[in-house]
């Protein structure tokens, strides 16, 4: 299986599958090698109006491809798998689940009577400007050309990492799926104090938003570590040497540590509820 030649259906159409079908179409996929599923029919003319790819209500008619992508909520998952295993079955397609939540016995048992080579993927909501960061996890069903093609959908989103063990999804999830939010909510408290201190409100969210770009984009760029880079704007005795010794001093490492944490045992805690449907 190739990039030239594979059929890729998306079965449901939200913001997820919409920015992978984007993704792919700027990097080279044609329109023709797409297809999309979506209940409403308001979604259905959205997506084909957009992307210029056919959708269509019928998951049957989706699940007839070479990769099929589960981009419906996660209670949904095993309803949908019942509706297509006949056809997954038969076609024995790569199946990729953006779903949180569903493990890969899940999906082995709800999907064919034969085990199908099938991907758990964790993308996080940067995907949606093509800066993403996605783990993912293979069964051993998947073969190398399986694995090259599925990491081609997610690095046209932003970045993909495979990973050698399946309970690492969770994991991935407390570091990057559920992270935005982190990171937003340092950003809220660091506005506010800009406030605080006098900033104008417009002035003090321009600067904050652009100094947060500034240093992800250093620390993408710069062969230093984070660590260096962290020491490089700390001056002896200097204001943000000051400031970082309050935030360490205050359990800002240890804090992290135990709210990643909490993120692991829910999605492990989810994990169990879905598994029992």
């Amino acid at each position: 299986m190739t990039h030239s030649k594979s059929r890729v259906s998306f079965i449901g159409a939200g913001n997820m599958a919409q920015a992978i079908i984007g993704g792919m179409l700027n990097k080279g996929w044609k329109a023709e090698q797409i297809m999309a599923t979506a209940a409403s029919e308001k979604t259905r003319q959205t997506v084909s109006d957009r992307f210029g790819v056919p959708v269509t209500g019928d998951n049957l008619k989706a699940a007839d491809a070479d990769v099929v992508v589960l981009c419906v909520k996660p209670q949904l998952i095993q309803t949908v798998l019942a509706e297509t295993a006949p056809v997954l079955g038969r076609r024995r397609p790569l199946l990729i689940s953006v779903a949180a939540g569903i493990t890969m016995d899940c999906l082995n048992r709800w999907s064919a009577s034969d085990p199908l080579a099938i991907v758990r993927s964790m993308p996080n909501i940067p995907s949606l400007l093509g800066l993403g960061a996605c783990g993912l996890f293979a069964n051993e069903h998947v073969t190398e050309a399986e694995k090259a093609i599925t990491a081609s959908l997610f690095n046209a989103v932003g970045i993909a990492q495979w990973l050698e063990d399946e309970s690492l999804i969770d994991a991935v999830i407390a570091i990057s799926g559920s992270a935005p939010a982190y990171y937003f909510l340092f950003m809220e408290a660091i506005e506010n104090v800009g406030v605080k201190l006098g900033l104008p409100p417009e002035v003090a969210s321009r600067l904050t938003i652009q100094t947060a770009l500034g240093a992800a984009t250093m620390a993408q760029q710069y062969s230093d570590d984070i660590v260096q880079l962290r020491k490089n704007v700390c001056s002896p005795n200097g204001t943000t040497e000051q400031a970082i010794r309050v935030l360490q001093e205050g359990g800002l490492n240890q804090l992290l540590e135990k709210a990643m944490g909490k993120a692991v045992y829910r999605a492990k805690e989810m994990a169990e509820t879905l598994s029992r449907g």
